[in-house]
């Protein structure tokens, strides 16, 4: 935005354990509860002062109601739970009613898990993340609170986002596919595959392993090994978002997820660094994403059951073939996820919210 011309401001609640740039965080190390809160009101109330427009992520607001009720959790964590939901949903709606009352234009992004629910995914899905977790992840009470707080969104946004298209069957029916836009291509020069003999170097980055499928990944890739093949895996977890970079930049193609539906941004970051990606792409999405799009896909597609027969494809490629896809991978991601162009739709986005103001 700023690249643009346009004023931007980045807030957050907290620092991403994966350390990503931010203009303020509200919330410090250490701070009292009470001390928060007031920092957390005061920011709220000074939004629309501060801004002609306020986009939100990851489906919520700096209210941020958690979810009301968890799992195992005992009677007194739990009570304490529902307290402060109650009290950050008043919050919430505070805050939207308050940039509405001064006719400030709300545009919010759903993400993932901040819109997926599990009935929905395990009723609709051959595969789906539903199908690997306990109900800590999904269960009936956070699909509900979900449910409740795209609604409450959608009664206040000019627009809403989604990153995943499978979240657009459980989202309004206005709210638009975005592709993925945050990384700055320039900054990210393409490492691609070498020809040279030594055995391939197959990364995989899981943030939640039963979610990306690594379990099904390993037990592929020993299978493979067993018949004789070579290669070397590289686990990359539990790192800030520029030590993970280095390491995508040692492997010579990503295996993404296997149970989402579709690539994420980590397969955005592999494939600017010149990495072929193996993934899970589920054709019953595609339907809310550019044709266009889908006709220039340069993923190997695989799904937890062809998982083995993509990688031993993989691993029967020579490298020649490897480095072409390596770098249709990179033209995809210029073609698809430039920064500046998509910025570019929202921008025009808001400048139509603020002419019907």
């Amino acid at each position: 935005m700023k690249k643009l011309g346009v004023a931007s401001h980045v807030l957050v609640l907290r620092q991403s354990v994966f350390g990503y740039e931010t203009d303020q965080v509200l919330w410090k190390k250490n701070e009292s509860f009470l001390l928060r809160e007031i920092k957390r009101v005061a920011a709220i109330f000074m939004m629309p002062i501060r801004f002609n427009i306020v986009h939100y992520n990851f489906g919520t607001t700096l209210a941020n109601p958690p979810f009301p009720y968890k799992p195992g959790e005992d009677f007194f964590h739990s009570l304490a739970r529902s307290i402060y939901s109650f009290y950050t949903c008043l919050l919430q709606f505070l805050e939207l009613l308050l940039l509405k009352s001064f006719r400030k234009p709300i545009f919010m992004h759903y993400q993932g898990d901040d819109a997926r629910q599990g009935t929905y995914s395990l009723k609709n899905f051959d595969f789906s993340i539903a199908s690997q977790v306990d109900d800590t992840y999904y269960n009936a009470a956070s699909d509900t609170f979900k449910q409740k707080s795209i609604r409450r969104m959608a009664k206040f946004c000019s627009k809403i986002y989604a990153l995943n298209p499978d979240l657009l069957h459980v989202l309004p029916g206005s709210a638009e596919f975005l592709p993925y836009s945050h990384i700055d291509l320039s900054e990210w020069t393409p490492v691609y595959p070498t020809r040279s003999n030594h055995p391939l170097r197959i990364g995989h980055a899981p943030s939640h392993r039963a979610v990306k499928g690594t379990n099904l990944i390993i037990d592929a890739l020993n299978s493979l090994k067993k018949k004789g093949f070579s290669f070397e895996l590289v686990l990359i977890e539990g790192l800030s978002n520029s030590e993970a970079r280095k390491k995508y930049e040692t492997v010579d193609v990503l295996v993404d997820q296997l149970f989402a539906g579709w690539y994420g941004g980590l397969a955005v970051e592999a494939m600017a660094l010149g990495k072929p990606v193996l993934v899970y792409l589920r054709e019953n999405d595609f339907k809310f994403v550019p044709k266009q799009m889908v006709n220039e896909f340069p993923f190997i597609q695989v799904c937890p059951e062809t998982i083995q027969d993509g990688l031993e494809k993989v691993l029967k490629m020579s490298r020649d073939e490897l480095i072409k896809l390596a770098k249709l991978s990179r033209a995809y991601v210029e073609n698809w996820h430039d920064p500046l162009s998509i910025v570019n739709s929202i921008k025009r986005d808001y400048e139509k919210a603020l002419g019907c103001r």
